[in-house]
């Protein structure tokens, strides 16, 4: 009986503590219901922000919008009637360019002297005044290096710039520059492929060029330096020696060859030729156009170092015409130096 009452008692109690345990958590749940639910003021104002931010947007959007329909309008404009006009532009002003040189060649024709007359100048005073006069003033015993090295000395540096800027031409059409993967890529196959047409190791080439190239290269040498003794000249002297290099490339390949010439040989030989021309005959120019002592002495006519300025500016064309040569045939067989 005693034990009945006791089970009673606890069953009881723990219903007790069931419910109220139940109760508190509802009642804490409640709470913090209470406190998590956002009120209507709070919910009215999220709404506002959020119409603002829609209408913020859609202002945005509308200047947007009018600032690309002014850019593409102006650029329609631009690219239509501004166009146009340019074009219009540049054919009046190349036109009124040419018409302006023929003009200017038109009047210059006026004072030159009839055509085949006997008495021209040129026909008389100026071969008289070569033959007679040019060893006495130039130094020179071949008078075709007096002349084209002394008195037409500006024709002459116009010929070997014309070299150089062929030459500038030719690099920047067939060069291929190793700077980039793709082209550096293109540059070894084709150096590969080139190579493969190179002499392995021909005996009876290389022993050819070994003898042939020294000669060539002192031979040419000497046309240059006696030019302006004997018949020869920097054009000839240097037409020989560029020969001579391109043997020894056929005979060695390129690796032999770029020990001693690459690009940058090519651009410091050049460069270098043509600023000493330039420089020396613009003082030549100075001095004779204002009628003042010149320090370059003619010498003595048969001498080596004779002529004044003529054996180096000689030197100088050879130069320029020999690596113009080599350039020409390395570009034009692999594209590179």
């Amino acid at each position: 009986m005693a034990k009945k009452i006791s089970n009673n008692w606890w069953s009881r109690f723990t219903d007790w503590l069931d419910i109220g345990s139940g109760k508190l958590d509802d009642s804490m749940m409640s709470s913090f219901d209470d406190e998590t639910s956002p009120s209507s003021s709070s919910v009215e104002l999220q709404k506002d922000a959020l119409r603002h931010e829609k209408d913020i947007d859609d202002i945005r959007n509308n200047i947007l919008e009018h600032e690309q329909s002014v850019y593409d309008s102006l650029h329609t404009g631009f690219t239509s009637k501004g166009a146009k006009h340019a074009r219009r532009f540049y054919m009046l002003a190349a036109m009124a360019f040419c018409i302006g040189i023929i003009a200017l060649l038109l009047n210059t024709v006026e004072y030159l002297p009839e055509f085949g007359n006997p008495d021209n100048p040129v026909n008389n005073e100026v071969s008289e005044r070569y033959i007679e006069k040019g060893m006495e003033e130039t130094g020179a015993v071949n008078i075709v290096a007096g002349m084209i090295l002394d008195y037409r000395a500006f024709d002459t540096l116009g010929e070997s710039n014309v070299l150089f800027v062929a030459a500038c031409a030719v690099l920047i059409l067939l060069r291929i520059s190793v700077e980039k993967e793709g082209d550096a890529a293109v540059q070894l196959e084709m150096e590969a492929d080139d190579r493969m047409y190179e002499p392995k190791d021909d005996i009876i080439l290389q022993t050819t060029a070994t003898i042939l190239v020294p000669l060539t290269l002192l031979f040419g040498m000497y046309i240059i330096m006696n030019g302006h003794i004997s018949p020869g000249g920097g054009f000839s002297g240097g037409a020989v020696m560029g020969a001579a290099l391109i043997l020894y490339l056929n005979a060695f390949g390129f690796e032999k060859t770029e020990r001693f010439f690459t690009f940058k040989t090519f651009k410091a030989v050049s460069v270098c030729a043509l600023s000493f021309y330039a420089v020396s005959k613009a003082y030549s120019f100075f001095t004779g156009a204002n009628h003042l002592h010149s320090i370059i002495s003619p010498g003595t006519p048969g001498k080596l170092f004779s002529a004044g300025l003529i054996p180096y500016l000689n030197l100088a064309v050879g130069l320029v015409v020999c690596c113009t040569m080599y350039a020409f045939y390395t570009l034009f067989r692999k594209g590179d130096m």
